[in-house]
C-alpha cells in the first residue's frame, strides 16, 4: 500500500503529493533562507507522517517541541544530559519506537554538534532486530555537517560530519531516512547533500546557492534567477517520492506552531522623551541579574583553592622532585586511573566526566600540582584502555607503536596500542568485546568496522585460522597475536581492573 502525504498544492492547483515509502529509501534535502517557509515545509511533513511512521528530530532552536503536546513526541532536552546518556537514549528510543525530538537549544555550536553525533550513533549502532523505518529530521544542517572547519574543534566537527554521513550515506539499510534542512547549500558537505534523491528548493539569494540549486534540479543555470522569485511556501520540487520533473508547489497548513512566532508589526508605546531617559538611564541595581550558567567544575575550584594558598605564603616556591620520587608519583597516577576505570560502565562515560573524578581522587591522594591536565589524561586514558602503562614512554620500541598510532583518528589510537601490546606479548587476539570496550562503545559491529578500517590504513593484517581464530600482524614490525576468538565475552569490570593493574606493574 501506497501512503501519499499532501504537503499542499502545485501552482496548477492540483493536490501535491509525497510518496511516504518512496521517501523512507531515498532521502530529502530542503533548501531555503531565513524566511522562506522552510521549517513550516518540515513541520508540514511530520505532522501529515507522524501516524505512519517513527520521527526524530534533531532541533537546534527548539522550535519543533511543541510537536509533543499534539502528537506525542518526547523532548529530551540536550542540555541536560550528557554524551553517553544521549547515545543511550538514542538506542532506546529506536529499540522502543518512540518519536522524539532533540533539543539543543541552549548549548554553544560544538556541544550542539557533539550532542547530536552521540544521538545519531545511538540510532545507528542498534542491532538488527530494531532496524525500524524512521524520518531523521535535520534542521539547520550546515551546523552539523559543514563544508569547511569553522570556529569548533576538528574532534567535535569529525563526529558530527561522521554521523551525518553515516545518516545519509549508509542510513537507508538500517531504515533511516535522513531529512536534512538547510539555508545555505554552499555550507552542507558536499558528500552529505549528494546522497539525496528527493529536494525542495525555496527562495534563495545568492548566486552560488542558486547555482547548486539549479545542478541538484537538473535546470539550466540561466533558470536558477527563479529561486529569487519565490514567494515564502513556495518551493520547487524533485525527485521519486515527489516528482520526476520540477515541480512548483506551496506548502499546506499546520495544526502546531512553533513557540519563536514570526516577528509582527506593533506600534510604539506612547512615551516623553523625559520618561524613556528616566527608565533607560537609571542608575544600575547593586546586584545584577545572576547569568545562566553550567554547573561548577570541580576541578576549577580546586585550581582556585590551589593558586589563593600560594599567594598567600610569600616564601612558597616550587620543591623539585627526585627521578624516584617522579617514578613513584607516576606509578601513584597509573593506579588511580585504573581504579577509576575499574568502575562500573567506566569505560562508556564521557571524558569530562572520567577526568572529573579522576582528578579528585588525585587531590584526596595528596598529588597536588602534579595531577595531569585534560590533554594529558586522554593520552593516558589512551593507553590505560590498552591496558598499558605509562612508563612505556621510555621504551624504545614503543615509540615507534606511538608513531604508527598517531596517524590514526585519537579515539582509534587505543584500539591500535592493544592489538600492538597483544602482538608484541604473544597473547591472544584481543575479542570483538573487548575492541569495542577499548573504543568506548557496546557496539561489536563498530569494532569489527575499527579492525577493518586499520587495516585499510596499512598499519595491520587480519588473518583467520582454519577454526576461525582471528590473528592480528603489525605491519613491518612482525609482531603477531596468537589465535583469538573474536566472539569471545569481554571480561567484568573486575577483572579487567586486575588486569590493568597486572599490565602496569614493573615485572609487565
Amino acid at each position: 500500500m501506497t501512503v501519499a502525504i499532501e504537503m499542499g498544492h502545485t501552482t496548477a492547483g492540483a493536490p501535491a503529493v509525497l510518496d511516504l515509502e518512496e521517501l523512507l529509501a531515498t532521502r530529502l534535502l530542503v533548501q531555503g533562507n531565513s524566511g522562506s517557509g522552510k521549517s513550516h515545509l518540515l513541520r508540514r511533513l511530520l505532522e501529515q507522517s507522524a501516524a505512519w511512521v517513527q520521527q526524530v528530530i534533531i532541533d537546534p532552536e527548539g522550535d519543533f517541541v511543541t510537536l509533543a503536546d499534539r502528537f506525542g513526541h518526547l523532548v529530551i532536552d540536550a542540555e541536560d544530559h550528557t554524551e553517553r546518556t544521549l547515545q543511550v537514549a538514542g538506542e532506546r528510543a529506536r529499540i522502543h519506537r518512540v518519536s522524539a525530538v532533540l533539543n539543543l537549544e541552549g548549548l554553544d555550536a560544538e556541544n550542539q554538534m557533539r550532542r547530536a553525533a552521540a544521538f545519531l550513533g545511538g540510532l545507528f549502532d542498534v542491532e538488527r532486530d530494531h532496524w525500524y523505518p524512521m524520518l531523521v529530521v535535520v534542521d539547520e544542517a550546515q551546523l552539523f555537517a559543514p563544508a569547511i572547519a569553522g570556529e569548533v574543534s576538528d574532534e567535535a566537527r569529525k563526529l558530527s560530519l561522521g554521523a551525518m554521513t553515516n545518516l545519509m550515506c549508509r542510513g537507508r539499510k538500517r531504515g533511516l531516512a535522513g531529512v536534512i534542512a538547510t539555508q545555505r547549500l554552499a555550507k552542507l558537505a558536499k558528500n552529505v547533500a549528494a546522497e539525496a534523491s528527493n529536494f525542495l528548493m525555496g527562495r534563495t539569494f545568492l548566486d552560488i546557492d542558486m547555482a547548486r540549486a539549479a545542478d541538484l534540479l537538473g535546470m539550466e543555470r540561466r533558470q536558477a534567477e527563479a529561486f529569487r522569485d519565490l514567494e515564502r511556501g513556495q518551493f520547487m520540487a524533485l525527485g521519486p517520492a515527489l516528482s520526476r520533473r520540477p515541480l512548483g508547489l506551496r506548502i499546506g497548513p499546520t495544526d502546531t506552531s512553533a513557540r519563536n512566532a514570526t516577528p509582527r508589526l506593533m506600534p510604539l508605546p506612547e512615551a516623553t522623551l523625559e520618561d524613556a531617559r528616566a527608565v533607560i538611564l537609571a542608575a544600575a541595581p547593586e546586584t545584577s541579574r545572576p547569568q545562566r550558567r553550567p554547573a561548577p567544575d570541580l576541578l576549577d575550584q580546586l585550581r582556585a583553592a590551589k593558586s589563593a594558598v600560594q599567594n598567600n605564603p610569600p616564601e612558597a616556591i616550587e620543591v623539585p622532585i627526585s627521578v624516584e620520587e617522579m617514578a613513584e608519583r607516576r606509578e601513584q597516577v597509573d593506579r588511580i586511573l585504573s581504579a577509576v576505570l575499574a568502575e562500573p560502565d567506566a569505560g562508556f562515560r564521557a571524558i569530562g566526566v572520567l577526568y572529573q573524578e579522576f582528578a579528585v581522587r588525585c587531590r584526596i591522594e595528596g598529588l597536588g600540582s602534579a595531577v595531569p591536565d585534560l590533554n594529558d589524561f586522554r593520552r593516558m586514558l589512551t593507553r590505560a584502555r590498552a591496558g598499558l602503562g605509562s612508563d612505556l614512554e621510555e621504551d624504545d620500541a614503543w615509540q615507534d607503536v606511538s608513531l604508527r598510532a598517531s596517524i590514526l583518528p585519537e579515539d582509534m589510537q587505543g584500539v591500535f596500542m592493544m592489538l600492538a601490546r597483544a602482538a608484541k606479548e604473544g597473547w591472544p587476539c584481543p575479542s570483538d568485546a573487548a575492541i569495542a570496550r577499548a573504543y568506548g562503545s557496546h557496539s561489536l559491529r563498530r569494532a569489527q568496522r575499527l579492525l577493518t578500517y586499520i587495516e585499510d590504513q596499512g598499519l595491520i593484517v587480519c588473518q583467520l585460522d582454519g577454526a576461525g581464530r582471528r590473528i592480528v600482524t603489525l605491519v613491518e614490525l612482525a609482531w603477531a597475536t596468537a589465535p583469538g576468538d573474536p566472539n569471545a565475552e569481554d571480561l567484568p569490570a573486575d577483572a579487567l581492573a586486575e588486569q590493568r593493574l597486572d599490565s602496569l606493574s614493573p615485572s609487565s
